[in-house]
């Protein structure tokens, strides 16, 4: 198996809903008082006519699972010294996964630093996210094939970016859109606001995802904010708000790709709170027993998304103990391949922390480049 088979994302199989379908459902969702939701947390179906294919499915199955091995590995592998200070995001995998299984190549994807589960999901090489992740070069310029921007450390900056790349593919006449993430504590930066705004007034289409984790830092969230339901902070900028469970993969791909589709045809953006937890800490180096406690975590870890999509498709006979014991071993063998490919990257060179700054270096780069190869060769 190869990694561009399993980091292809197929066709969505759903048809596209109109625009008016889109409004009339998120209105229902919300006047319902609750989430939407397929899976129940034991796995059980609770909506079966919004069920995807059942290869849609194993897709997205697969996708968490790929998400799931780098997050478990990044661990090890920080702890022998072999990679540099990284955010986990284990338990956010139906979040990430889901959402960015909607876009397609063409589509553009704006994470945040948490959000390796998503840039992997629409086709981030491994051994390239490793990299990047030690701080090489080699990690630092994206694929030329695949529009995603390097992971977003400042807070809530990639929105209103976000926008601007969505009104471009407008403007040129395509039918790409633009995905942005965001954490609960980012709807609380004055970026998040504009950003609604601007995409709002112009129709971009752009599909904001706030993954409303509990947590930004060691401030939990009703601590930001009074608001319980930060889906409607849309309707003060005239668009749609959708509140999905955020741990169930096949309700937060639903939804997105009902608001990717209904962007594609002229609808305008979506903001979709996906509503999830944090169960590892804000990044390796962090101590969360300090600001939270071990019940409030272990509640949150009875509802994880992986073993919610297992027990469903084994109950339903999609998958085979054996079939799921071999997705489990070529989703391993693939980040091994991944990991000794990464491992072979050859040093950089001190110049090269220029590079993949502008596409064309202006005058200022060019001297400090000079300056740095005569220092290296003195």
């Amino acid at each position: 198996m190869t990694r561009k088979k399993t980091s292809k994302t197929p066709a969505p199989d759903a048809p596209a809903p109109a625009p008016d379908a889109f409004q009339a459902s998120a209105a229902a969702y919300d006047a319902a008082g609750d989430m939407f939701q397929i899976l129940a947390p034991d796995g059980t179906v609770v909506r079966p006519e919004a069920l995807p294919s059942p290869e849609q499915r194993v897709h997205l199955y697969r996708q968490m699972r790929r998400a799931r091995q780098f997050d478990e590995r990044g661990w090890v592998l920080y702890r022998q010294g072999r990679l540099g200070v990284f955010p986990p995001f284990g338990g956010m995998e139906a979040s990430q996964c889901g959402t960015a299984a909607a876009l397609t190549s063409d589509d553009w994807l704006f994470p945040t630093y948490r959000d390796t589960g998503a840039a992997l999901t629409l086709g981030l090489p491994i051994a390239r996210t490793l990299a990047y992740w030690r701080t090489s070069p080699h990690g630092w310029a994206m694929p030329e094939n695949l529009k995603v921007l390097p992971f977003y450390i400042p807070i809530a900056t990639q929105y209103p970016h976000a926008v601007g790349a969505a009104l471009a593919e407008a403007r040129k006449g395509t039918k790409n859109v633009a995905m942005a993430f965001i954490g609960d504590g980012g709807s609380s930066e004055g970026d998040f606001h504009e950003a609604l705004n601007f995409a709002g007034a112009l129709n971009a289409p752009c599909v904001f995802i706030l993954q409303n984790n509990g947590w930004a830092i060691s401030v939990p969230t009703s601590t930001q904010t009074k608001a319980t339901n930060l889906s409607k902070r849309a309707e003060g900028y005239g668009i749609p708000g959708v509140r999905v469970d955020g741990n169930d993969v096949l309700a937060t791909w639903h939804v997105t790709n009902e608001a990717v589709q209904r962007a594609r045809q002229g609808g305008g953006p979506t903001l979709i709170e996906t509503v999830t937890y944090r169960v590892k800490p804000h990044t390796v180096a962090d101590d969360p027993s300090r600001y939270r406690t071990e019940e409030e975590t272990a509640k949150w870890t009875e509802k994880d998304p992986v073993v919610r999509l297992q027990q469903h498709l084994l109950k339903e006979g999609i998958l085979t103990e054996e079939q799921d014991a071999a997705l489990l071993a070529e989703v391993a063998a693939e980040f091994e391949e991944a990991l000794k490919e990464a491992d072979a990257y050859p040093d950089p060179t001190p110049a090269e922390i220029l590079d993949h700054v502008f596409a064309e270096p202006t005058p200022n780069l060019v001297k400090q480049r000079a300056q740095i190869l005569a220092e290296v060769d003195a």
